[in-house]
């Protein structure tokens, strides 16, 4: 068995669609493991955008199997919706090729109820700022066993009896914590779901073990989401995702038997981006901050939200690869950099009037962190039409060097643009 990770090093966003879009072509599976559909990954096809919320992004590769692991939280609803929309803009669905773990767990109407109570009645400091789409409820239930999982739709006196249960809780949440008088009705919340089972039956894997046993001698692509540093252990907690977003997870959250990994692909953008709540040391709220913003066009794929930008944090990327171990790394946005005479890297942080290179656990030093930057030389050509690495500027190879040197990891794959073309390879991945 030959697998592939690749795997988000910052706080998302940092192009792991379009890296899985393009490895998978050479592989013969690529697997969902973690998260939720407060994830979007943007593929750009001939000039078309295509966003993917729970869909793994080898999806427009015929041949080629995408499956939704159990460490995935699936919202059963969305995911339909979201098949009709591929299906509308001419991508071949074929649930041969698209398949749902049976251990899936399920995102339900009620967990995003709770989900957008809680985040409203937090004070503007404390707020996670999450998509209120239910991806914390419905891992609490997991870890509470209080969830429903895929193959519950397939069993109505299963899923009546799973969504009793949970719901006489989330009402008496919503009635004496939240003071809501909109309660959720368990007999039109059962009627609802087993419409949606039966549209989703033939994407659920019907007998799991023999499924995960074909995965045997496969050449495997696990897509991450979210990124790193919003993992819920290693993150900058609280300000971070209800999963475990590091590569190592790949082999928990699909059930495939871990064999270790042919190679290890930190996605990580030219600079650094964060959207939502939580410290950010290397933003920078001034005008260069805005150049990134226009330029590269950083506005959630799920929210629309505004994404903060600033320089590129080794601090934090350290810590991620010495979680994660990667082997390579995939640059994106480099293209983005283009015009600045002078680019800044945070290579410490000065905490309390120390400097450390260390990334600091506690929030409150992380919060307090001032980045210790070291200024590289910019350049002012435009990289889009660049196709071959040697192509670039020499300041963008220095760059790129810089970050090869610091991290102790190769950059075999760099980003100049969003299309599929404009991804530059230095040696074969695949």
């Amino acid at each position: 068995m030959l697998t592939y990770a690749v795997t988000g090093a910052q706080w998302g966003d940092e192009g792991k669609g379009k890296i899985v879009d393009v490895l998978a072509e050479k592989m013969e599976a690529v697997v969902r493991f973690q998260g939720g559909n407060n994830a979007g990954h943007t593929i750009i096809i001939g000039g078309k955008k295509h966003v993917l919320h729970t869909v793994p992004s080898g999806i427009f590769h015929q041949g080629v199997l995408n499956y939704i692991g159990n460490g995935v939280v699936l919202d059963p609803e969305e995911f339909l919706t979201e098949v009709e929309g591929l299906r509308a803009g001419g991508i071949l669905i074929d649930p041969r090729f698209l398949k749902i773990s049976r251990r899936a767990s399920l995102i339900m109407d009620y967990h995003r109820v709770i989900d957008k109570a809680r985040e409203s009645s937090k004070s503007a400091e404390t707020k996670i700022g999450t998509t209120g789409r239910g991806i914390g409820p419905a891992y609490e239930d997991k870890a509470s066993r209080f969830g429903v999982r895929a193959a519950d739709l397939l069993s109505p006196e299963r899923l009546k009896e799973r969504i009793a249960h949970a719901v006489a809780e989330k009402n008496a949440l919503l009635k004496h914590l939240y003071g809501s008088t909109a309660l959720i009705d368990i007999d039109a919340t059962v009627e609802k779901y087993s419409r949606i089972g039966e549209k989703l039956a033939p994407f659920i894997v019907a007998e799991e073990q023999a499924f995960l046993a074909s995965f045997a001698g496969k050449k495997i692509l696990f897509e991450g989401a979210q990124g790193s540093m919003l993992d819920i252990d290693f993150g900058t907690f609280p300000f971070v995702t209800s999963s475990n977003t590091v590569s190592s997870y790949a082999f928990v959250g699909s059930g495939i038997n871990p064999g270790g990994l042919t190679e290890n692909i930190a996605v990580m953008k030219a600079y650094t981006t964060r959207v939502g709540g939580g410290p950010f040391p290397t933003q920078d709220p001034g005008e260069e901050g805005r150049i990134m913003v226009k330029k590269g066009m950083e506005f959630g794929a799920t929210t629309g939200r505004e994404r903060r930008c600033g320089w590129l944090d080794l601090v934090a990327l350290r810590s991620t690869f010495l979680v994660n171990r990667f082997t390579a790394i995939a640059l994106t946005k480099i293209d983005v950099l283009s015009g600045f005479d002078t680019l800044k890297v945070a290579t410490a942080y000065r905490v309390n009037g120390k400097e450390t290179p260390h990334f600091p656990t506690d929030i409150a030093q992380f919060a307090a962190a001032v980045p210790v930057y070291r200024e590289l030389p910019g350049w002012h050509a435009d990289l889009s039409a660049v196709r071959k690495f040697s192509d670039l500027p020499s300041e963008a190879r220095s760059y790129i060097a810089f970050i090869e040197q610091e991290l102790s990891t190769p950059v075999p794959i760099v980003s100049v643009g969003p299309g599929r073309e404009q991804i530059l390879f230095t040696r074969p991945i695949g």
